[in-house]
């Protein structure tokens, strides 16, 4: 006859390896993650579902994030609209050298594509993700070159806390044979996000502070917080979007709102008050995350995803103190 102890010690001992097997057959169920290249974008997909789409070729201007989904497969960014056609979904830019990179005319200047150090999928110790290191000439007009970029954009597909989960590393340096750079700009100059029509009314943006920050103009507005959020309906359903600051970044996030016209989100780095000068052979090492619900994510929730991120991201190489100031 078995003893009370023995049973307890074998129904624990199932109930782990039923636990075990469930796991697995989860884990075998899950499509795999897959990258492919073309001569104008890197496409990551699992099976059949669209998970990030970066465009890099055949686009005069900038590389960028052209199409990002949710968990279950929402889009949420929009590309090019008729108002402001030089807003490409999630993308990266400032002024530098007294060259617009963020316009796009006759007069501005283009982050131009030089190679992938690589674009794969990847397993680490957290699950399946995605790496994508891409080198960037930013050049003027007159295509001279004004600063160099290494970018990297890292996608999380363990989707911790149920969240869709990126990091974008801008790191610049100016282009040789220049003596130094000076980084300027607009009030929403960064790493900004346009979102898809449906999203433009009736969201609301939030952070950790609770505040709403200082009116630049309108609608628009300026906020420092460590994150800020943003939740409204897309394709019929409620969506949250949260930009993530790493407190290594030499110029701390400064988070642009608007909800006017159209809503935008935006971390920017106040140069348009603050102008930051790069030496030759310095690097602004910039590091942000951005995550993206199904559904409404509470202040708790994206508090909690932004601890978990920061314990994984990268940390910004110091800056020279010219581009502190």
């Amino acid at each position: 006859m078995m003893r009370r102890t023995e049973s307890r010690y074998f129904g624990c001992a199932a109930a782990v390896l039923v636990a075990l097997s469930r796991l697995t057959v989860a884990a075998a169920a899950a499509p795999a993650v897959e990258v492919t290249k073309d001569d104008t974008h890197v496409t990551v997909t699992a099976g059949k579902r669209l998970l990030m789409e970066y465009r890099y070729g055949g686009d005069p201007f900038k590389p960028y994030i052209r199409r990002w989904t949710t968990p279950t497969g929402v889009q949420v960014l929009r590309d090019s609209p008729h108002d402001h056609v030089h807003h490409h979904a999630l993308m990266f830019a400032v002024g530098a050298g007294g060259v617009d990179f963020w316009s796009e005319h006759k007069k501005c200047g283009r982050q131009v594509h030089r190679a992938f150090e690589t674009a794969k999928a990847v397993q680490t110790a957290a699950g399946p993700g995605v790496t994508i290191v891409e080198r960037l000439d930013w050049q003027a007009p007159d295509k001279t070159g004004v600063l160099t970029e290494k970018r990297t954009i890292r996608l999380d597909m363990s989707q911790p806390h149920g969240a869709s989960l990126l990091t974008w590393q801008s790191a610049l340096t100016p282009a040789k044979p220049r003596k130094s750079v000076k980084l300027h700009g607009s009030h929403y100059f960064g790493l900004g996000m346009r979102f898809v029509v449906p999203m433009d009314k009736g969201g609301r943006f939030f952070n950790p502070t609770g505040k709403a920050g200082k009116t630049v103009r309108g609608t628009e507005r300026l906020v420092a917080a460590p994150w800020c959020a943003y939740t409204a309906k897309a394709d019929g359903k409620v969506v949250t979007v949260a930009m993530f600051d790493h407190p290594g970044n030499a110029r701390r996030a400064l988070w642009f709102t608007m909800t006017g016209h159209f809503a935008y989100l935006s971390a920017t780095t106040n140069l348009w008050k603050q102008p930051a000068v790069l030496p030759a052979g310095g690097t602004l090492d910039l590091v942000y995350g951005a995550a993206l619900w199904d559904g409404l994510a509470k202040p708790d929730a994206v508090e909690k995803l932004y601890k978990h991120w920061l314990a994984s991201a990268p940390k910004p190489a110091p800056a020279p103190k010219q581009a502190v100031k």
